[in-house]
């Protein structure tokens, strides 16, 4: 019964910070593809309003 709680205990040190970054660099990683995509958007109707695309 020792070695279980000894295992548990070191499994739980090991894995206790691990879901924070994870979830953090999720996170981080979608907001730059977000703003990215953002870019894009804003570059290609900057580009469709300087050459004169109708929006009908």
């Amino acid at each position: 019964m020792k070695t279980t709680l000894l295992i548990k205990e070191i499994y739980l040190e090991a894995f206790q910070n691990l879901g924070h970054h994870l979830i953090k660099s999720y996170f981080k990683a979608f907001s730059w593809f977000c703003f990215a995509s953002f870019l894009v958007v804003l570059y290609a109707f900057i580009f469709r309003v300087t050459t004169g695309f109708a929006f009908d």
